[in-house]
């Protein structure tokens, strides 16, 4: 489950989304995804925690690459699943966008 909830947010998506093109330094997400410094590096240290991104020093540069290109597969299936499921998903009471709860208490509740 850690590894779902690592792609569950949009901006960790994002970066994963556009390291499948290719290595990027922090600076080239910046500029691509329209993110704060901050928030790309929180967010890629917390992919490379999780052992989804490696990074390749280049002088004081370090460039990033997803260390897995299943990783890329299982984003494929999901969208293949959400396709077929249509709304089911979205209308979900526990977890879809509809159902009024908010990030935070979800995953309040998901470690009780």
């Amino acid at each position: 489950m850690a590894l779902f909830h690592s792609l569950s947010d949009s901006a960790r998506l994002a970066i994963v989304r556009r390291l499948a093109d290719g290595e990027a330094r922090v600076v080239d997400l910046i500029g691509e995804l329209g993110l704060a410094q901050s928030t790309v590096s929180a967010h890629v240290a917390c992919l490379r925690d999780c052992g989804l991104v490696t990074g390749r020093p280049e002088g004081r540069q370090v460039f990033y690459s997803l260390t897995r290109p299943e990783l890329l597969d299982l984003l494929a299936s999901a969208e293949t699943l959400l396709a077929a499921t249509g709304n089911a998903v979205a209308l979900c009471p526990n977890y879809g966008t509809d159902s009024g709860i908010d990030a935070t208490t979800r995953t309040q509740e998901a470690r009780r």
